[in-house]
């Protein structure tokens, strides 16, 4: 061992054993990720009919099929040590063609964001045992994308867009000017897929003979890097020595996007097209896909602002476009509009907020309203389709029933072909979520409580329970001793009524120290009546903490004067509430209204900072995890959404950056944070810290080398929220 390892090594040492003189980082691991999440069936990949489906072994090397109903093997589909031509040493996903004749299969992932990742792909072609690769040329690919008759494959390699045709066992390129930094054909930039949720953008269309895909020119966004280091978890040796550096295109608020551009490809003539719009306020083009028919494409627009989305039809061998409805916001519009829109036979599914709550709409693909599905003053926060007699089937907060805040609550419902009958098919009172079969004709429904780890059940499309996926029974066993979570409502000085929840510390004697932990960002919600296990139940049990949550203005499921009265001014009205809320909390019986921290990750490391600067606040310490420091420092597409741009909206930039008043911060602060985070610059926290030296103010830091936004691996959630605990023992 060299000395800088040594050293390393005792630092390391040094850093466990404080932590571990009053938290204990090896317990409290068994309440944080990834020992705490509760068991899941794998992901079912339908075959076509629905009736039996295709599961990948543990050791990814045989892919079986099983009765959907009984859950009995059937066969054996692929077996990786008897394919012929090719062989793959390991299988670490599949997707099934659409005609159910072939498997594309997925070697070992390289990560690229948060969705994306390349990896080497095989196709496999079931009744001859012929396994090809996927790419003739070579290169990882990405997002590769079967033709409906399953005879080819749209996929990308070096930003370009390449088919593969099985029948002629060949492969063509439909793009060349693909370039990192410049050009992406395909798959999303950096913005798109962290904020409109894809790693995607390509269709093909139902006839299979033309391909359609966004061309991203990101030329002139600006470039963002950061350093890269040797690291402790799976360590980069090669920068042993000298750091590395990672750079892409990373666009802040008010500066240039990409500039994206619809093209068509015709498989037959291998001819491009490009579609144009011809309204200068297109900004985004969030989704793509195929409607009923060849000539219908469908596409989602957006203005820069996000309050104006325009659905287009298209004709991709024309290229002429159609305008088949508009919706608009006096915010935003909620990413479920666009992110959850269903294209099926009858028209277009989309979640609307116009009436003030989130609900469902069916549009003909000639832009008429057929019906509105449903109404009432709760939220529609989800649409799973139809099923093969009609049926609709979605999620929402429950109209009624509930014993805990409503908005704490999801219910899985379904109304009749007519939108006559609604039936309530989960409780009122836990959080329900459903997944349908590709065919429509089996429902998964994935139910819990804040008391009652997951329970999957599969149903038929007559509503009747097939048989139970996964229980979890061994695993709530695992935690049936823990204090419970409890549910609450509060009126704060104006009149709002705001939801929370409240973890008591056991068997405490004394008043015990409070901490409020808390998300606060915009749609959000952090008091959900859903299983949860994490360090606040941790902090309850074993460390002597109470712990509440209060959800303020701006959270999801209630409506959108609650959530939009943060529009244009992030930080301000979540404050107030924040403040309020630690007075209730001081208030209660066993807390000691003396020893008050917060803190919180991302918008939640946000709102810890803007707390502690506001007038009056009562924290003694805090934690603030991955924070934004001004929304000056974040990408275009999340913080225009909330706040336009900064020439639109300077002062309420200004106002809702805490890097701006350092000078008002006045309790004990830990900064913490993954030098590697795409998404939360760690330059965040570095011009806070620079802010704070200004103001001559201190804070304490302790980073992650190498660690993303999420900060996972290596047990490092546990170190995570050991340092928080262990700092809020210190300065409680």
């Amino acid at each position: 061992m060299n000395i800088r390892q040594l050293t390393a090594s005792l630092l390391l040492a040094a850093g466990f054993s404080a932590v571990a003189q009053s938290i204990n980082v090896e317990a409290l691991s068994k309440y944080v990720y990834p020992a705490n999440k509760p068991a899941a069936p794998k992901n079912f990949v339908y075959m076509p009919d629905g009736l039996s489906y295709l599961l990948l072994d543990g050791d990814g090397l045989k892919v079986r099929r099983y009765d959907t109903a009984t859950g009995k093997e059937i066969e054996t589909v692929f077996d990786a040590s008897r394919t012929r031509e090719a062989s793959v040493a390991k299988v670490t996903d599949f997707t099934l063609s659409p005609d159910g004749s072939k498997l594309l299969v997925c070697g070992d992932k390289q990560p690229v964001y948060r969705r994306s990742f390349k990896a080497p792909y095989y196709i496999y072609e079931i009744k001859r045992n012929i396994l090809r690769p996927l790419s003739l040329d070579g290169g990882l690919q990405q997002s590769p994308v079967f033709s409906p008759d399953g005879r080819m494959v749209a996929f990308v390699v070096d930003n370009n867009i390449h088919i593969r045709k099985w029948d002629y066992n060949t492969e063509v390129e439909v793009t060349t000017d693909g370039e990192p930094g410049k050009i992406i054909n395909g798959i999303p930039d950096w913005t798109y897929e962290e904020e409109f949720a894809t790693s995607c953008s390509m269709a093909w269309s139902p006839d299979s003979q033309t391909l359609c895909y966004l061309r991203y020119d990101e030329t002139e966004v600006p470039t963002f890097t950061f350093s890269l280091y040797e690291g402790w978890c799976e360590p980069k040796t090669q920068y042993a020595l000298y750091p590395g550096q990672f750079s892409y295109k990373y666009p802040v608020a008010g500066e240039q996007n990409s500039v994206v551009s619809l093209r068509s490809y015709d498989v037959e003539t291998r001819k491009t097209k490009t579609v144009r719009f011809n309204d200068p306020r297109i900004e985004y083009i969030p989704r793509i896909g195929f409607g009923d028919a060849p000539e219908r494409l469908i596409v989602s627009t957006l203005n820069r602002a996000q309050n104006r989305m325009e659905v287009y039809a298209v004709n991709p061998k024309s290229t002429v476009c159609r305008s088949l409805l508009v919706e608009e916001a006096k915010a935003w519009i909620a990413p479920a509009a666009y992110e959850g829109m269903r294209l099926e036979k009858e028209g277009i599914a989309i979640l609307s907020e116009r009436s003030g709550w989130s609900h469902l709409y069916i549009y003909s693909y000639e832009g008429q309203l057929l019906r509105q599905v449903t109404s009432g003053d709760y939220d529609v926060t989800a649409y799973y389709g139809a099923d093969t007699h009609g049926n609709r089937y979605f999620q929402s907060v429950p109209a009624a029933g509930s014993r805990t805040p409503a908005a704490a609550n999801r219910v899985v419902s379904r109304v009749d072909r007519q939108g006559k009958k609604t039936e309530v098919l989960t409780p009122a009172d836990g959080w329900a979520s459903a997944e349908m079969s590709p065919a429509a004709n089996f429902l998964t429904i994935n139910y819990s409580d804040a008391a009652t780890p997951p329970v999957y059940t599969l149903y038929n499309v007559k509503g009747k329970a097939v048989r139970t996926l996964e229980d979890n029974a061994a695993y709530a066993a695992r935690y049936a001793s823990l204090p419970r979570k409890e549910f609450f409502t509060m009126t704060t000085r104006e009149g709002v009524v705001l939801n929370g929840y409240m973890i008591r510390p056991a068997g405490a004697a004394a008043k015990a120290p409070v901490i409020m932990w808390q998300y606060s960002g915009p749609g959000s919600q952090e008091v959900v009546n859903r299983w949860r296990m994490d360090w606040d139940y941790y902090a309850a049990a074993e460390a002597g903490f109470a712990v509440v949550c209060v959800d303020g203005r701006g959270t999801g499921g209630r409506g959108t004067a609650f959530r939009d009265a943060v529009y244009k001014r992030l930080g301000h009205f979540e404050t107030i509430d924040q403040l309020e809320a630690a007075r209730y909390a001081a208030a209660l019986p066993f807390a000691d209204p003396d020893r008050m921290g917060i803190a919180g990750w991302s918008y939640g490391g946000y709102e810890t900072l803007m707390a502690v600067q506001a007038t009056g606040n009562p924290y003694k310490a805090a934690v603030a995890i991955a924070p934004v420091t001004s929304w000056r420092f974040y990408d275009t597409v999340y913080a225009e959404r909330f706040m336009l741009t900064p020439q639109e909206n300077e002062r309420g930039y200004e106002e809702s950056a805490p890097v701006n008043f350092t000078d008002k911060m006045g309790c004990r602060l830990l900064l913490m944070s993954g030098t590697a985070d795409d998404n939360v610059h760690l330059s965040n926290t570095m011009e806070y810290v620079a802010a704070l030296q200004g103001s001559h103010r201190y804070a304490d830091m302790f980073l992650f080398p190498n660690m993303n936004h999420s900060i996972n691996g290596c047990d490092a959630r546990a170190l995570v929220y050991g340092r928080m605990l262990d700092y809020f023992k210190q300065n409680l």
